[in-house]
């Protein structure tokens, strides 16, 4: 008798592949991977004109607003591409291991609409709407703990929503990697909690500022810097592609001021005491 498997152990049996005795049908990851790797590598030779997407309408308005109007933003350096590349193999690999330890997986990068917006999901595993993720041990806690809906600054639960908005109502979840110690878990939320996000009145916010030529007021507030009496950007702005736009009235009218820290870039929108590290560029209007 074959037993169906549910979600509810897809973990556990994905973890249970390392200790198995049968060989992992391999072949089918590669040709999936080599897709993947392929469109990643060609992304640059193809200008996509900007839209709006479900899997961007959990974004901050203003940083919508950018894109949607056309601004350019900080182009990509190669070791975001990669990181964005790694990203995108852990998740393939997320799917294929979900099948061979035996869960139904379907629908595999459908594409779906909601109020016209397009988007792709990554999966239906044994009916629910599942989203894969790769995270750092920081992100992939927020997951684990359930605490993602009080701190979810790229909007994933709104993405998400709109994707079980567009299916008809879906249960969903979030499949997670830890890339930095390859811990898993899966964080899931009823059909009725994702409607809570309204993606339907989302998807309208955006497009009533697009309205107006003048960018939507900030999503983030800078924050103190120590006891230095400097401030710098948020999380949130630090990731955001249009953040030396955004700020270019930062430090009395000469924009964002980034340094070197090891444990990376920091901008800076109001220099009191120099840091003694190295300054990488300052942006000016």
């Amino acid at each position: 008798i074959k037993i169906t498997k549910t979600i509810d152990t897809l973990v556990e049996d994905i973890q249970s592949l390392f200790s198995g005795k049968e060989l992992l049908n391999v072949a089918n990851f590669a040709d999936a991977l080599s897709a993947k790797v392929t469109l990643r590598f060609l992304e640059h030779l193809k200008e996509r004109e900007p839209y709006l997407r479900l899997s961007s309408i959990g974004k901050p308005i203003r940083q919508q607003w950018y894109d949607l109007k056309g601004y350019k933003g900080k182009p990509l350096t190669p070791d975001v591409k990669m990181k964005f590349l790694f990203g995108d193999i852990l998740e393939e690999l997320l799917l294929f291991l979900a099948k061979e330890a035996g869960h139904t997986v379907e629908r595999t990068q459908e594409k779906v609409s909601l109020d016209d917006v397009p988007g792709s999901i990554d999966a239906i595993i044994d009916g629910i709407l599942v989203d894969t993720k790769s995270a750092s041990t920081y992100s992939w806690h927020k997951f684990n703990d359930g605490r993602l809906k009080e701190d979810d600054p790229f909007g994933y639960l709104h993405q998400l929503s709109g994707y079980s908005a567009a299916l008809g109502g879906y249960d969903g979840a979030f499949l997670v990697i830890d890339k930095t110690l390859g811990k898993l878990c899966l964080d899931r939320y009823s059909k009725e909690e994702l409607s809570n996000f309204k993606p339907k009145e989302k998807i309208q916010e955006v497009r009533t500022s697009l309205e107006s030529d003048t960018p939507p007021p900030r999503c983030y507030p800078d924050e103190e810097d120590g006891k230095s009496g400097n401030r710098k950007l948020g999380i949130g702005c630090s990731f955001c592609n249009h953040n030396e736009e955004c700020w270019k009235d930062s430090n009395n009218g000469q924009g964002l001021k980034i340094y070197s820290y090891s444990t990376g870039p920091r901008f800076l929108t109001k220099v009191v005491r120099e840091p003694n590290v190295f300054l990488i560029n300052k942006v000016s209007n």
